[in-house]
């Protein structure tokens, strides 16, 4: 792991996320152009308007090349919670630990900055993702069916309160 390092906005950023995206939930899912669009508009409009003081961005990258993301939206964190947003990983890093890193980088970055709260939306089905959510203390507060990603699923809300 000596070749692999987080940090954040890197050049490419913006493309990978949306590549490492749209590869695994076509896959996996059956997600479409409609939702890799949805995710490079959405993660090139966020680091357009990042403000650091409310706002992380960070990557996993080997030998230079991003292969993982997560960011955290604190544009309304007063009223709604932060919105953890964009956590992915190449197939080749997972079980390295490395989403539990990135989930305390953004927990953590959330709690200097005074959050009282954060929140994602994902779907029932990531089982993986969701046992890294629950370890780190978020806990399910909604479901409904819906197509927010271009396709009907069972969409779920994790919350954490860190005040």
């Amino acid at each position: 792991m000596d070749d692999i390092s987080i940090a954040g906005y890197v050049p490419g950023a913006i493309g990978r996320a949306a590549e490492l995206h749209a590869l695994y939930y076509s896959r996996e899912w059956g997600f479409g152009l409609f939702f890799e669009a949805q995710v490079a508009a959405g993660v090139a409009g966020f680091l357009q308007r990042l403000d650091p003081a409310r706002d992380g961005f960070w990557t996993v990258s080997r030998a230079g090349r991003v292969l993982g993301c997560v960011a955290i939206d604190g544009a309304q964190a007063e009223t709604a919670g932060a919105h953890l947003r964009w956590f992915i990983l190449a197939d080749e890093l997972r079980g390295l630990g490395l989403g539990n890193r990135l989930l305390q980088e953004a927990v953590g970055f959330c709690r200097r900055c005074g959050h009282p709260s954060v929140f994602l939306w994902t779907f029932k089905g990531l089982d993986t993702a969701r046992h890294l959510y629950e370890k780190h203390g978020f806990r399910l507060a909604e479901e409904r069916q819906g197509r927010q990603w271009g396709t009907d699923v069972l969409e779920q809300r994790f919350a954490l309160a860190l005040a």
